[in-house]
């Protein structure tokens, strides 16, 4: 099987880390099946998307929506980087999974309204499948309504016609969608399992993801929650387009 490719930017080592191996351990990937790419350490290599079976984008301490002269000369090439690469991605309807990240990323290269207006603190919520994601090939044999770990300051507002919905939730309207045939993106983390989740909330404290006034109840939370359904999803992804 052609390997895919996890585009990273988490600076922090651990953290950073902690996430390859979740991609690997839920994927059903071995190691050399996924090649990983931090592109907080430098600029994105060389990519012929006919060597990869799949590109996926993990989460990221950036926020895609804010004001470009607030961010760093980091964010701005990864920015510049994964839009160029999606031009290619969408155009060749080359498998592509975003996590948290990906939203933004594959939102705004779609003409997508992308902001604050739903962003979610860190919790677990319910994510409910559309009619459409209720019979998206990636989607299959899961629940209608299921729990997933989020954590995110922007989110979709308005969808181009070109995009389709497969799952929303109450506080956040696009929890996920598609573009083409084989492009997604989730909203929410399919990567995390409870141990990785309460990891990264630490990890994160004082980001902006939740009050640090509530740190205390918030990992408490966490460490009394599941969320298994969306894991479903990584392994289907890999089932779909390794090839």
């Amino acid at each position: 099987m052609k390997p895919f490719v996890l585009l990273a930017t988490r600076a922090e080592d651990v953290i950073a880390d902690v996430e390859h191996a979740a991609y690997l351990e839920l994927g059903g990937l071995a190691p050399d099946e996924l090649w990983r790419v931090r592109l907080d350490q430098g600029p994105m290599p060389a990519l012929d998307l006919d060597d990869v079976s799949g590109v996926i984008v993990a989460g990221s301490p950036f926020t895609s929506s804010d004001p470009a002269a607030s961010k760093s000369a980091t964010q701005l090439r990864v920015e510049r980087e994964i839009s160029a690469l999606l031009d290619d991605v969408l155009a060749r309807d080359i498998p592509y999974l975003g996590a948290c990240y990906g939203v933004g990323t594959l939102g705004t290269k779609i003409g997508a309204v992308v902001g604050t207006t739903y962003g979610e603190e860190a919790g677990t919520v319910d994510v409910t499948l559309t009619d459409a994601g209720r019979t998206d090939p990636l989607l299959a044999g899961l629940p209608d309504v299921f729990a997933a770990y989020v954590g995110h300051k922007e989110a979709i507002t308005t969808l181009p016609p070109s995009a389709v919905v497969l799952a929303t939730g109450t506080a956040c309207p696009v929890q996920m969608f598609r573009v083409g045939t084989n492009a997604y993106a989730t909203q929410f983390h399919p990567e995390l399992t409870r141990d990785a989740y309460v990891q990264r909330l630490e990890a994160y404290a004082g980001h902006g993801y939740y009050p640090p006034e509530q740190a205390e109840q918030v990992l408490a939370t966490a460490r009394a929650s599941d969320a298994p359904v969306p894991r479903r999803i990584l392994r289907r992804f890999v089932e779909l387009f390794g090839r």
